[in-house]
């Protein structure tokens, strides 16, 4: 079996990877990072697969780093860094490094990537979904970025990405303080965009990622993504010249004459993504 602590399922043009450790709330292990990482290239490089969505099996979203692992860091003993071969994958070379880093190879991906957190997400797995797309909450769900507490730090960027995301005070007050929010705080201070009721939740989300997948161009969403990504890194003069350049670009493609077609026709678009 090719994972042992994720599950993967495509249903139409939607890849779901569910974190499948739930009598340990998903705790996240390098074996687990591996495989998800292993899913999203597969996803990617699906053609059928438009958007992407990761959720966790049970009653937790992911609970943070797996203690065994945490005692191995602390003991000097961990395990080696690297993925077993049938794991090791590699994204696009021609993508700047940070889009296809260990961690931050999200961004760089074509495809819309989903948080779907349906239960408590605390130090890793509040941290992760930071660099997917779109984070959706269940109304059980609850958020803790519990470094400190730890006596970690802000890992793996958050104390760049989650200023952006929530604001800087707030993103102070939610990593100073380790405290858990809920779903509803969440939505309120922009962690998430929306919050489902928990009975309805997995039906949601997937109305949702098909929405994304057939009512918007494959292409425009992969653009947009590059766009709300990559002109973090630049200048406003420069995004305005690339956006100016990507929209005379569009005019001559199949999905601009499509999506112009459905509306006056009244339909659903059938987008290619060219």
């Amino acid at each position: 079996m090719l994972y042992e602590q994720i599950l993967y399922a495509v249903d139409g043009p939607v890849a779901t990877i569910t974190l499948n450790r739930p009598d340990k709330l998903n705790a996240w292990t390098l074996r687990m990072g591996f495989e998800v990482r292993h899913a999203m290239w597969r996803a990617e490089n699906d053609p059928n697969v438009r958007v992407i969505v990761v959720t966790g099996a049970g009653r937790g979203y992911c609970a943070g780093a797996d203690m065994d692992f945490l005692r191995e860091v602390q003991g000097g003993t961990v395990s080696p860094q690297t993925p077993p071969a049938e794991l090791a994958v590699e994204f696009d070379p021609n993508l700047p490094p940070l889009f296809r880093g260990e961690y931050t190879y999200p961004l760089g991906l074509t495809k819309p990537v989903i948080g779907a957190i349906n239960g408590v997400a605390a130090g890793l797995g509040a941290t992760y979904p930071l660099f997917y797309d779109l984070r959706v909450a269940s109304s059980q769900a609850r958020f803790s970025f519990l470094f400190a507490r730890r006596g970690l730090i802000a890992e793996h960027g958050s104390a760049w990405l989650l200023p952006r995301i929530v604001g800087h005070a707030r993103a102070v007050d939610l990593l100073f303080t380790g405290r858990f929010i809920d779903a509803d705080d969440a939505l309120s201070v922009g962690l998430v965009s929306r919050v489902f009721p928990h009975e309805l939740f997995s039906a949601q989300v997937f109305a949702l990622a098909q929405e994304l997948a057939v009512q918007c161009s494959p292409r425009s969403l992969r653009i947009m993504k590059q766009q709300l990504w990559r002109d973090q890194f630049g200048d406003l003069a420069t995004a305005v010249a690339n956006a100016d350049r990507e929209m005379v670009a569009c005019f001559t493609t199949e999905d601009f004459r499509e999506g112009v077609a459905s509306f006056l026709e009244r339909r659903s678009p059938r987008f290619t993504g060219v």
